[in-house]
């Protein structure tokens, strides 16, 4: 299979240099290129039809598109980006939670997170800060998401509780934490859950967060670092926005920004919210970081709150539908909601912990996610 002309011809606008994965979008010399096969630090003429780019442009792009597979290659192609799948929170120590192989088994979700890790006499991690983190009713729960075939995320603190940020002397105390954490799970990612005045809105705590995540990300490149705050629904609150811009100077190397769009003061339209916020938030990771609109969207998450929020706004099954698919087409790399326990009808139920308050069919919000 030979190169066309028009890709020689625009060799020069690409990085031959550069991998490029299926479906993946890289920005080069202006242009976004999506492969619609992959390369592997080849330049055009010499890859004989094993690679196919093309730029957003229409004009500039690779080879034919191969009809089958390559026979052979010298590599795999790489695994890029920060795309997760979705994994809705699930709480084992409240609101009556679901055994997990039911949920998987009617919905298809592959991944869960696990809330709370709190602070346990000093600088100690436990779930809810007081049953270690082995051998007791979140381990149990684990131990049967991994059996049903699901992954999982611990989620490390949360809007209440003895959180280990300000419990932590230090960035090197609090990674040596959050490592206790990743040690005994296997984990390939956790997610730090920043909320409230002793952690959120105190800017020592916020920099001791990002340099313990520093130095977890230095020591375990495989596992993605996720942070997840409130917001406003136009975006990063002060404290978001600081978060981000700190998350630069330390060279934090955060992978996924997460924001929680709900708890805007009741009566909001909840889908125009969720998207202003993001919108919000990925202007501020394009000006903090230098990213193209595609770059900031793959470090963005959503994590929503379904049925009636706290303060009595409304998500319906339809509404989380259609985030679900804005999130899909701005490649998110994070999807998920509070919570599981919460994914059954109650109609009327108001905010409870194992109902949803509004009218729905058992886990129809984590069936909606599991299609991210």
């Amino acid at each position: 299979m030979t190169v066309s002309n028009a890709a020689v011809a625009c060799a020069a606008a690409w990085s031959p240099t550069a991998t490029y994965v299926k479906d993946n979008v890289a920005s080069q010399n202006g242009h976004n290129y999506t492969a619609k096969w992959w390369t592997q630090n080849e330049s055009p003429a010499t890859h004989s039809g094993q690679w196919d780019v093309w730029a957003d442009n229409g004009v500039c792009g690779g080879g034919t598109t191969p009809t089958t597979p390559p026979t052979s290659s010298p590599t795999t192609p790489p695994s890029t980006g920060t795309k997760m799948a979705s994994a809705p929170y699930v709480y084992p120590g409240w609101g009556n939670p679901p055994a997990p192989a039911t949920v998987v088994n009617a919905t298809g979700v592959k991944s869960f997170t696990i809330a709370f890790v709190l602070a346990s006499g000093g600088c100690n991690p436990a779930w809810d800060g007081e049953s270690g983190l082995t051998g007791g009713v979140h381990a149990n729960y684990i131990a049967q998401v991994k059996a049903a075939g699901a992954d999982v995320v611990p989620s490390i603190g949360g809007w209440s509780g003895n959180k280990l940020g300000p419990n932590c002397a230090t960035a090197e105390a609090l990674a040596g934490a959050y490592q206790k954490v990743i040690n005994a799970f296997g984990l390939k990612a956790i997610d730090i859950d920043i909320e409230n005045t002793d952690e959120f809105e105190n800017t020592a705590v916020q920099d001791r967060i990002l340099g313990a995540l520093k130095i977890i990300k230095a020591n375990n490149p495989s596992v993605k670092t996720i942070v997840t705050f409130g917001t406003t629904p136009t975006g990063p609150t002060y404290y978001g926005t600081r978060l981000i811009q700190q998350a630069k100077a330390l060279g934090a190397n955060i992978d996924i920004f997460t924001q929680m769009p709900f708890d805007f003061g009741g009566g909001a339209d909840m889908y125009a919210a969720t998207v202003g916020a993001t919108e919000g938030l990925k202007n501020t990771l394009k000006s903090t970081f230098g990213y193209t609109d595609a770059q900031a969207y793959s470090h963005m998450g959503i994590s929503g709150m379904n049925g009636l929020s706290d303060q009595q706004e409304v998500t319906s099954v339809d509404t989380w539908t259609r985030i679900r698919d804005y999130a899909k087409s701005k490649g998110l790399s994070r999807f998920t909601f509070w919570a599981v326990n919460r994914d059954r009808g109650c109609a009327g139920g108001g905010v409870v912990s194992d109902c949803s308050g509004i009218a729905q069919s058992d886990w129809a919000f984590t069936k909606v996610s599991a299609g991210f």
